[in-house]
Order: C-alpha cells, then sequence, then structure tokens
C-alpha cells in the first residue's frame, strides 16, 4: 500500500549529490513530490528533506540505496505522523485589486497570511502551512488574478525529542573508541 514518506539524508556538501540521490528514485520510477536542500544544525552537514509516496518496502530499500552513497552520512525516514512540517507559499497579485475590495484583506486575516510588500503595482502575501493550506489560499486569491505563485519543498523536524544525527554520530564515535 503506497503511502507518503519524508526522507532526511545527512550528508557532506559534495557536488553531484543530488544527482545522485535522484538518480536512485529515477531507476524505480518514483517521483519525488517534494525536495528541499539545506545547511543542517551541525556544521558541515547538509540535509535533504525529500518527499515521496510509495511502499514501506520500497522506502526501506530505497533508504539502503540512499545510505550507501560515499557522501551520505545518514538517511531517515518518517511517516506523516512522526514529524512536523511546514511550507512556505508567496503569491503576487496586483494592488488594484487589494484597494479595490476589502476581500484579499480579509483572506490574508483568515488564513493566518502576511502581507510582504506592497508596491503601486503589486503586493506579495506570505503563507506558512500544509499543502492543502496554500492551496486552498491560492484558489481563493486567484480569483482577484494572482500574477505569481511559488510554494517551497516541506521542511521537517521529526517529533522525537533529540537529533537523530547527532545520535548516530556520538555511537559512532563510541564504537570508534571501542575498537581503538
Amino acid at each position: 500500500m503506497k503511502q507518503e514518506f519524508t526522507i532526511s539524508i545527512y550528508s557532506e556538501n559534495h557536488v553531484g549529490l543530488l544527482n545522485q540521490v535522484t538518480t536512485i528514485f529515477t531507476r524505480r520510477h518514483i517521483n519525488i513530490e517534494s525536495l528541499t536542500t539545506s545547511e543542517s544544525a551541525i556544521p558541515g552537514v547538509h540535509k535533504f528533506t525529500i518527499v515521496v509516496f510509495t511502499s514501506r518496502d520500497t522506502i526501506n530499500k530505497l533508504l539502503g540505496q540512499i545510505e550507501r552513497r560515499i557522501d551520505v552520512l545518514k538517511a531517515f525516514v518518517f511517516t506523516a505522523e512522526e514529524i512536523i512540517h511546514q511550507e512556505v507559499a508567496l503569491y503576487k497579485v496586483k494592488t488594484e485589486a487589494l484597494l479595490n475590495s476589502n476581500e484579499i484583506e480579509k483572506l490574508v486575516r483568515q488564513y493566518g497570511a502576511r502581507i510582504l510588500e506592497v508596491t503601486n503595482e503589486y503586493t506579495v502575501i506570505e503563507k506558512t502551512g500544509h499543502k492543502e493550506e496554500t492551496q486552498e489560499l491560492f484558489d481563493k486569491l486567484d480569483r482577484f488574478g494572482v500574477t505569481q505563485f511559488v510554494r517551497s519543498g516541506r521542511i521537517a523536524v521529526t517529533k522525537l525529542n533529540q537529533e537523530l544525527l547527532s545520535n548516530y554520530l556520538v555511537k559512532l564515535d563510541n564504537d570508534k573508541s571501542i575498537l581503538d
């Protein structure tokens, strides 16, 4: 049975690693729904957050293939219940539409969005939330003529109290000390 999984991959920041990782998904004909990369809390370590729909068996095989990459330190997989996640969306509308009616202002308040910039020509609105929420606001704002729309990929943290990579690195260090 297919379900949504969020994969967190921790790696060194090396050229070509993103291509290597996405190739693993391509070979298995798995579409990446969302992908974000950034520095992690650990200096020198980057984090990839990837969202896919697949089966538990397939995701476990993918994890094994990802972790065999030399530059990958560790990869973890989570279900929606195990993480807290958000996306950011930006909507650009004509300022004229904002001034001609108070409907856009009502929508901004109703959806907990905020206005980032207002010029004579356009207004930029920001909404943080789940994909369904940002899409719903787009659908409502589009009645007024959204001229540009962009949504980020998922960013996520686990509901666990500790950083999994930090614990993994400490365990590796302890295992190395035992072998020395």
